[in-house]
């Protein structure tokens, strides 16, 4: 396996959103009765700019965007090095009988899924709920949870990474793609 392959550098990130967008214009039409939730933290870089290309493709129609955190409802909130932090919800509505698009920027296991289910629910119980993801890891999953959207499909065992680079954090966009038994982590990857 090759260590560091770029499997969407930045120009083919920005298509993957925009397809995306088209086809969540295509299936929700207005958005009306619904909602856009990003799973915080990484999430939440990819539902900001999904949430930001809709508002001008429908010529800047309102559409109810929130961020949930998830901390607190995953099955390894104490690891072995502390407690995760908690980033803040920002959620100023109620989610009962609305359709809802929770976004995440990588489907590995499902757990991360799982976790946002239980959150979601201390905000209104939704008349649906569907799954955007920029990547789905198809293998290892450990709950059954399948995106309704994605942006790339990757069949990565559990030797592999895959990172989601995002120029808010790391100056460029990309997905990267290597080997985690590789000694040497590829150059500008923050693991």
């Amino acid at each position: 396996m090759q260590v560091g392959k770029t499997l969407l550098d930045q120009d083919k990130m920005q298509l993957v959103i925009e397809r995306l967008c088209h086809q969540l214009l295509e299936d929700w039409g207005d958005f009306t009765e619904a909602c856009i939730i990003g799973i915080q933290p990484r999430g939440v870089l990819l539902s900001d700019r999904i949430y930001e290309r809709l508002k001008v493709l429908t010529g800047d129609m309102p559409i109810e965007y929130g961020k949930l955190d998830i901390t607190f409802y995953r099955d390894d909130f104490r690891t072995e090095a502390g407690p995760l932090t908690a980033y803040p919800n920002k959620i100023d509505f109620v989610v009962a009988g609305k359709k809802v698009l929770l976004i995440d920027d990588v489907l590995y296991t499902g757990r991360t899924i799982s976790a946002a289910l239980s959150a979601l629910q201390h905000y209104g119980r939704p008349r649906a709920v569907e799954l955007l993801v920029l990547v789905d890891r198809r293998f290892n999953r450990q709950i059954p949870v399948q995106p309704d959207y994605a942006g790339i499909s990757v069949d990565a065992l559990d030797e592999a990474y895959v990172k989601v680079r995002w120029r808010e954090t790391h100056g460029t966009d990309s997905v990267l793609f290597f080997d985690k038994k590789q000694d040497v982590t590829p150059a500008g990857v923050s693991i």
